[in-house]
């Protein structure tokens, strides 16, 4: 091989090499935040898991073994709602505006927006807990309930399957109720328009008549931009989950977007009023507090940007 050959095959290999190298952290610094995007919402997951061990843990040092007892979980409950508050205020500068609409005693039904992932009711229960000392019920999805692992959880932080007895029963009783009537179809089928999809559902406003309590409606902002679900594939998804019930949408983000839970005004029970006119007021005292509190459609750059440099919302104002 002569000596220009040589020389030739030597630095073609130093560029070959170095485009090599190039490529990969080329190809890295694309790959990596898509997959990032989708293995935080597992990270969710995860988080929620470890809560279930440490409750598992508490159970076993303390010897309980009604997980009915309120008063014998004060501590671990305590412990957790600290952790999801500094984890909320951490990551998404997370703040409620209204805890003083929430009641100190007495009963109220608190109407939800659902997004994507809940974890905005997740801060919220642990909230309203530390600065009230009171335990929210929650209406969770029938789903919830077959998912390994999750019962210690769901007993201690009072999620229970949807009937409208159950409810009325605890309303009567002075506890607070939570129910996000737009459910799994919500979650994943709303967009960044915040759209409230509730269907027919009015079982909610059967319970409040019922049982004669005021509604809370409560929305938190960015939060589909937090947690977002896929949009390819959507209506075939759609279809699968109106026939099953299983929630097989794909998820991701978990960005860090600024959250402000907003508590608004109670509406009051009117003698005479029916269930069917209660869900049509609260949906629309709900659909209010979204456009006075959410720019349109929502963005998940500006919802970063919020979460350091707070710019107010004008009522009903888009982008």
């Amino acid at each position: 091989m002569s000596l220009i050959e040589s020389t030739y095959e030597f630095f073609y290999n130093i560029i070959a090499s170095s485009v090599d190298i190039l490529y990969m952290q080329w190809l890295a610094w694309i790959v990596y935040p898509a997959i990032l995007t989708f293995a935080l919402p597992v990270g969710i997951m995860i988080s929620v898991y470890i809560s279930a061990i440490f409750l598992h843990i508490y159970k076993w040092r303390h010897h309980i073994k009604d997980v009915a007892l309120l008063d014998k979980w004060k501590g671990a409950k305590h412990f957790l709602s600290v952790l999801w508050n500094a984890q909320g205020r951490i990551w998404h500068g997370y703040e409620v505006l209204g805890m003083e609409k929430i009641p100190d005693t007495g009963s109220a039904l608190i109407i939800l927006y659902h997004g994507a992932i809940p974890i905005d009711h997740y801060y919220l229960v642990a909230n309203i807990f530390l600065n009230k000392n009171r335990t929210i019920w929650t209406v969770g999805d029938r789903f919830l309930f077959l998912i390994p692992g999750f019962k210690i959880l769901m007993d201690v932080f009072r999620v229970l399957p949807g009937t409208v007895s159950r409810g009325v029963e605890l309303l009567k009783s002075g506890n607070l109720l939570a129910i996000a009537p737009g459910g799994v179809r919500e979650a994943y089928f709303s967009d960044e328009y915040y759209k409230v999809l509730w269907g027919q559902r009015i079982g909610f406003a059967k319970i409040a008549v019922e049982a004669k309590v005021p509604v809370i409606p409560v929305f938190t902002q960015n939060i589909r931009e937090a947690v977002r679900a896929v949009k390819a594939g959507r209506s075939f998804m759609r279809r699968i989950y109106e026939r099953t019930r299983l929630p097989i949408v794909p998820l991701y983000g978990v960005f860090p977007v600024k959250l402000k839970t907003i508590i608004g005004d109670a509406i009051p029970y009117e003698e005479g009023m029916t269930p069917e006119q209660l869900a049509t007021k609260v949906k629309k005292g709900l659909e209010n507090l979204i456009l006075k509190n959410q720019k349109l459609p929502g963005n998940i750059l500006r919802g970063m940007y919020e979460r350091f440099f707070p710019v107010p919302v004008d009522m009903g104002k888009t982008s």
